[in-house]
């Protein structure tokens, strides 16, 4: 199907973010979320951007992962190419994550991530104060009324 024909379809027109996948429009943010998307592979990231970790370090600080989720994402990570997992020829075994030269390139994502929740957390926590203040106010002013 040519270019024009699926934009015609999906009734979209290109953009430098988007590219074509399996025959479909994709958008690079979507591309990106398939990579690095879900509950833990960010926590997973975040802990190698401190260095080498590993398994049983990475189970321990995520909290509340299960063996078999963690193994799971850091088995799609190393094949997308974040992650590198070294392995050692040693009793008992050892096995050690990286981040690869891609996974490093994650870091100001990571970074901006961080300060937007910092400013979320502030914002979020005045406006709860606010709203809290309000309210006690309010409770206030009906018991003058009611007095």
């Amino acid at each position: 199907m040519s270019t024009q024909t699926n934009n015609q379809i999906n009734n979209q027109t290109e953009s430098p973010e988007t590219t074509y996948s399996h025959g479909r429009l994709t958008c690079a943010v979507e591309s990106t979320l398939d990579v690095i998307g879900g509950r833990w592979k960010v926590l997973i990231l975040r802990e190698l951007f401190q260095g080498v970790r590993r398994f049983n370090e990475l189970h321990r600080s995520l909290h509340g992962i299960t063996q078999k989720m963690l193994t799971q994402q850091l088995r799609e990570l190393e094949e997308d190419g974040i992650i590198h997992r070294e392995v050692y020829l040693q009793v008992p075994p050892k096995v050690e994550y990286s981040l690869t030269e891609t996974g490093e390139t994650l870091k100001p994502i990571l970074d901006a991530m961080h300060e937007w929740g910092v400013k979320y957390l502030e914002r979020r926590a005045n406006t709860l104060s606010t709203e809290t203040e309000v309210k006690q106010t309010e409770v206030k002013q009906t018991e003058v009324k009611q007095k």
